[in-house]
C-alpha cells in the first residue's frame, strides 16, 4: 500500500487570492491551526485507542499554545531565513485574543507555528510541511517520556 499524500486527497481547492507571504500572518495562523490539527488528529487516531475522551486529551497535548511554544523553540535553528521570517511576522502579529491556558508568549509563540504551517501549506511545500509535523510528533513524543 503507497503512502496517503495531501496531493491525492486534492484537498487544495480554494487557494488565496495572493501569494501566501503577502497574506496576513493571522490568515497563515488560522489555516496552519486547521492543517495541524488535522494531522495530529489523524496521528492520535493511528494509535488505536479511540475513546473520544482519551482521543481528545491526546491531541491536546500537541495543539495546546504551550505545546506549540517549545516546539517552535525546538525547531528555530532547523528553519530557513524565509522560515524564520514567517515565525517573526507570526509572532509580532497582533490578533486581540488571548489563550485561554498560556500566558502570552507562548500564545504568539503557537501563533507564530501555525503562521508557519499556514505558510508552508499555502506554498504547496507539502514536503517541507511534512518534516515539521513529524518533527513535531517526535519532539512531543520525546517531551512525554522525559
Amino acid at each position: 500500500m503507497s503512502e496517503f499524500t495531501i496531493e491525492d486527497a486534492n484537498l487544495f481547492a480554494f487557494p488565496p487570492p495572493t501569494r501566501p507571504n503577502l497574506l496576513n500572518p493571522l490568515v497563515l495562523a488560522y489555516i496552519g491551526d486547521a492543517v495541524y490539527e488535522v494531522y495530529v488528529r489523524q496521528y492520535v487516531i493511528s494509535g488505536g485507542n479511540h475513546r473520544p475522551n482519551h482521543l481528545h486529551r491526546a491531541a491536546t497535548g500537541y495543539v495546546s499554545a504551550k505545546a506549540q511554544s517549545k516546539l517552535l523553540a525546538a525547531l528555530m535553528p532547523t528553519l530557513s531565513e524565509e522560515e524564520q521570517d514567517i515565525v517573526k511576522r507570526g509572532r509580532n502579529a497582533k490578533s486581540g485574543t488571548t489563550a485561554k491556558n498560556a500566558d502570552v508568549l507562548e500564545y504568539r509563540h503557537s501563533t507564530a507555528f501555525e503562521c508557519l504551517v499556514g505558510y508552508l501549506y499555502y506554498q504547496k511545500s507539502f514536503e517541507r510541511l511534512r518534516e515539521i509535523m513529524d518533527f513535531a510528533i517526535a519532539f512531543n513524543q520525546d517531551q512525554v517520556h522525559k
